[in-house]
């Protein structure tokens, strides 16, 4: 018998039993729809992360004190660090503490971040309005402030900020610009940010302690150096071999990099697992096939045909469950791809991840119906015929 009428007789039985074959086909759907919006959605959240930390700067390189070694750091620690570490280019303290913002009646929980002009472009930000904080703001210990979008519209609505006067805790600052908006990195919204010079911060905040300092190495090739470097002359500096977390922005996005490849492995296999419940199902099914055709298989044995090809048509058979429960739950898993990719803002349709569920499908169907198709192919066809 040719494949083209093996075809032709797999197809005709499934036909005759529609809705056994689509119940059948239902698991295998489920999971090859499952396998792909899962997959879709863990490389959406990858994207996400990519996003959220190349949007933190260029080259970008963290250092914190670690407060438990009692190592505190001062704005003058960032002037010196610049100084001694050659591989970086520009740093910036930081100064940071929670505030309440508010403009005429209107009031709004922010961060406030001191700052020196250099952060603009280590951070790799941009402007909407106006200007940044200046050398000549710091020097004359001047109250401006530049302000992130989401304070920005929250205060002001659809007015204009610029040269507005707001309260910081009390304390009055005039608006010199707006950040253009960058979006959410890690659960925080850094359009949520009031940025001021450092002495200003320091009032505001009572302390002169910096939170924190951004350094920018001179290339991507050289961060890992610049932050080998970092952490040695702090340990030094301060006599201790914990001084601060130096972290840079590669080994931040390698780090989650790796946590997200991983979750989105582990859903894949979750969503492999309703696969191979899908396949015991169909399994199942043509052992009732088997079971009811046995007269069928006696018959056609009686007739001439060989073990083999009573093996290859119930496999067929399997085959074609699968692969059209295969073909209808791409287009499902696609359609739900679609909607997360809308949810998240980012990702897309993973062709690679089509593939291997509508792949996984077809050895599922061949799979579990060798074991259906093997008691076919070895019935004795004296036996079958006798069968009631």
């Amino acid at each position: 018998m040719s494949l083209t009428e093996s075809l032709k007789m797999a197809w005709r039985a499934l036909v005759g039993n529609r809705l056994r074959a689509i119940l059948t086909m239902l698991g295998i759907i489920i999971g090859v729809a499952a396998v792909i919006a899962l997959i879709t959605a863990g490389q959406a959240a990858t994207s996400s992360v990519t996003s959220s930390v190349q949007a933190l700067g260029s080259n970008l390189i963290s250092v914190s004190p670690i407060r438990s070694s009692g190592v505190v750091l001062y704005p003058q620690d960032s002037a010196w660090l610049l100084q001694v570490v050659p591989q970086i280019k520009a740093d910036a303290p930081l100064v940071e503490a929670s505030v309440t913002s508010s403009y005429e009646t209107v009031s709004w929980s922010t961060t406030l971040i001191g700052t020196t002009p250099a952060a603009l472009g280590i951070e790799g930000r941009k402007l909407a309005q106006g200007r940044f904080i200046s050398a000549q703001d710091l020097s004359g210990n001047r109250d401006v402030a530049v302000l992130g979008q989401t304070v920005a519209q929250s205060l002001f609505g659809a007015r204009d900020p610029m040269r507005q006067t707001i309260s910081v805790n009390g304390t009055p600052f005039t608006v010199i610009g707006v950040l253009q908006a960058t979006g959410g990195a890690f659960g925080a919204n850094a359009d949520n940010v009031i940025i001021v010079p450092v002495p200003a911060a320091e009032w505001v905040a009572g302390t002169t302690q910096l939170t924190g300092i951004e350094a920018q190495a001179r290339s991507a090739a050289i961060a890992p150096l610049a932050v080998a470097q970092i952490t040695a002359v702090l340990n030094h500096r301060f006599a201790t071999t914990n001084a601060a977390s130096v972290v840079s922005q590669d080994q931040i996005l390698s780090t989650l990099s790796t946590i997200t490849a991983t979750l989105t492995l582990m859903l894949g296999g979750i969503a492999g697992i309703s696969l191979l419940v899908g396949g015991i199902g169909i399994m199942n099914i043509m052992l009732v096939t088997v079971s009811e055709r046995t007269r069928e298989i006696g018959l056609r044995k009686a007739l001439g045909a060989s073990r083999q090809a009573i093996l290859s048509q119930f496999l067929i058979e399997s085959s074609l469950l699968s692969v059209a429960g295969g073909a209808i739950g791409v287009v499902v898993g696609v359609g739900l791809s679609g909607l997360l990719t809308h949810l998240l803002g980012a990702g897309g349709v993973s062709i690679s991840a089509v593939a291997l569920a509508l792949g996984f499908s077809l050895l599922v169907g061949i799979g579990f119906g060798i074991w259906p198709a093997a008691n076919a192919s070895h019935l004795d066809p004296v036996q079958a015929l006798y069968h009631d």
